[in-house]
């Protein structure tokens, strides 16, 4: 349903409850109204702490207004919160609030907080309801839709988690105003996979007249966020737990796991949509490599993203040893039976699961692209 200022999606699948995914812009107002019907109780908002420095108060009064009790919890910012210390300090500040089965925890921030505000979630009290209010563009865009909490080990990202469905996800295009430019930039990596997947025409829209959602277009960023979760609520309702297709939504992401691996998750040094980006275009490169697909499309791919100020190549994200990088694609977590498992491509927006990747082929292709 769109009306002048707002899309609603519903994400339905066979092995949990339909939920909205509401686009537009000033909807964080309204969250408090649209959690009454489903708040029996108390209503805690996990954070961190530049986000809630920025929506907070805004967030809040949106809930005290509605007559909810609310609370805020608070975590560091960056992609070390999402580590079993945090975790357990959030945990433990449910416990101390004497929350219960019946009380909700609204996940507001970027990826980082909703993996670990939805695993909380799904662990406290063996599940409660959460709400997802994406604050990136990332987030708005992968992340906050389909159920994957996690958090990260020092062997790997995203290594312990759970599927949790949200409640309902609020996606307030006018956040994405506050964003810094490198990251609006990083979750339009995200947007742009979306098109490689399985929609050429959307990469078309977002290689054209779409483009200016990568400055912060708000018309622009509407649609590639309706979009982007139309085609990643679609995957998820056939397959919720990867067991098939969903899997091919990690496209660029096992090249860009063991790089962002390697370099100790430091986000400073390469964003997590800055090494989807460059996984990305990897992903593509190879497939041209083994003559899956045409040159022509890998060479395409890669201005794309430079044009979105995005690296493509693994020079911009450092040096690296061909063999490290292998042997944490090796332990990735779509890795199955200890094969190496790779989204590769035919074409642009015809993307498929190859779980029987030679092993001895990506390693001469990663010294290829310059790894040592």
């Amino acid at each position: 349903m769109t009306t002048a200022e707002t899309t609603t999606l519903t994400v339905t699948g066979a092995g949990f409850r339909p939920y909205d995914v509401v686009v537009g812009r000033g909807v964080l107002a309204e969250l408090g109204p649209r959690l009454l019907p489903m708040a029996r109780g108390r209503v805690v908002v996990i954070s961190d702490e530049t986000v809630a420095a920025l929506h907070a108060e805004e967030t809040l009064a949106s809930l005290k207004d509605a007559g909810l009790d609310a609370r805020m919890v608070t975590v560091p910012p960056g992609e070390g919160s999402k580590s079993f210390a945090e975790l357990e300090r959030v945990l433990d500040r449910l416990i101390a609030l004497g929350l219960d089965r019946r009380d909700l925890v609204v996940a507001l921030g970027g990826g980082v907080v909703g993996d670990l505000a939805g695993l909380a979630a799904a662990l406290f009290m063996r599940g409660i309801d959460f709400v997802q209010v994406p604050t990136t563009l990332l987030a708005q865009v992968d992340s906050s839709v389909g159920g994957k909490t996690a958090i990260d080990t020092p062997r790997g990202k995203n290594l312990v988690g759970a599927f949790h469905q949200p409640r309902l996800v609020l996606a307030d295009i006018d956040l994405l105003a506050t964003l810094p430019e490198r990251q609006l930039r990083s979750g339009w990596a995200e947007v742009l996979k979306h098109g490689l997947i399985c929609d050429a025409a959307f990469f078309d829209w977002l290689a054209g007249e779409g483009a200016s959602g990568a400055t912060g277009e708000a018309g622009a960023l509407h649609r590639a966020v309706v979009r982007s979760v139309e085609i990643k609520s679609a995957i998820v309702g056939e397959d919720e737990k990867e067991a098939g297709r969903r899997a091919l939504l990690n496209l660029g992401h096992t090249f860009g796991h063991a790089i962002e691996a390697e370099l100790g998750f430091d986000e400073a040094a390469l964003a997590h949509g800055e090494a989807v980006a460059l996984g990305c275009a990897m992903a593509f490169r190879y497939s041209a490599a083994q003559g899956l697909c045409a040159a022509e499309d890998a060479a395409r791919i890669e201005i794309v993203f430079e044009e979105a100020g995005l690296p493509t190549r693994l020079s911009q994200a450092g040096a690296f040893s061909a063999q490290a990088l292998l042997d944490r694609m090796a332990g990735d977590k779509k890795a199955e039976g200890g094969g190496l498992t790779l989204i590769l491509a035919r074409a642009i927006g015809n993307t498929f699961v190859d779980k029987a990747v030679d092993a001895s082929a990506l390693l001469a292709f990663l010294k290829a692209e310059g790894a040592s």
